[in-house]
């Protein structure tokens, strides 16, 4: 790979043809080790690509700098985002991956991300899952976006996120049913974490893909 992103990859037991992948985006302090775990249940049947935010972020890594919550800084974002298209294409010739069969995962800041390849990445995805995040205003409103009516949308939120509110999560959830995206949508008793109950809710959604 010729992508700039430090990155953890395992690869399916079965070698022949073209594979599915799972591409994971951790929260802000946070690193590529978090969230793998959370789709070990693949590992045997998917490429897992788990990447690193390029910003030093304390005691992590960020993927982007914000404003303020919900706010993140535009030129940061935009090319943060180029580069993961960029990775996403670059892995699909590498490791012969099946560019139908392409699914983001994220939290929190790698949520936001997760929605916006899903809203604009080239090939179009086939899945994504955003747990507690949110889509930018920007994104919403300027980025040139691809047709998603094929996409498969996994979003949750805990009800009491005092980090990225609960109404992020409805919001997101609104704007991809208005674009014709098939979405799954769920709440939790919780803050800003993923639950066990999120976690096995996100499991069944990817089985499904």
């Amino acid at each position: 790979m010729q992508s700039p992103f430090t990155f953890t990859h395992t690869a399916p037991a079965e070698k022949e043809g073209k594979q599915p992948a799972i591409f994971l985006f951790h929260g802000m302090g946070s690193h590529e080790g978090d969230l793998p775990q959370l789709v070990s249940d693949f590992q045997d049947s998917h490429h897992i690509f788990s990447l690193r935010g390029p910003v030093v972020h304390a005691p992590g890594y960020a993927f982007f700098t914000i404003e303020e919550e919900g706010k993140p800084v535009r030129e940061v974002f935009d090319k943060v985002v180029v580069y993961i298209q960029a990775f996403i294409r670059e892995a699909i010739t590498e490791f012969n991956l099946d560019p139908d069969r392409l699914t983001t995962v994220g939290f929190s800041q790698g949520a936001v991300l997760a929605q916006t390849l899903g809203l604009s990445m080239i090939p179009s995805l086939h899945g994504v899952a955003a747990l507690s995040g949110y889509i930018p205003d920007f994104v919403k409103n300027e980025y040139a976006k691809q047709p998603v009516d094929q996409l498969q949308v996994f979003i949750s939120h805990g009800d009491y996120d005092y980090v990225i509110p609960s109404q992020s999560g409805v919001e997101s959830k609104d704007y991809f049913e208005s674009l014709g995206a098939n979405v799954t949508f769920k709440t939790y008793g919780d803050g800003h974490g993923v639950t066990p109950e999120n976690q096995r809710d996100l499991t069944a959604f990817l089985k499904t893909l």
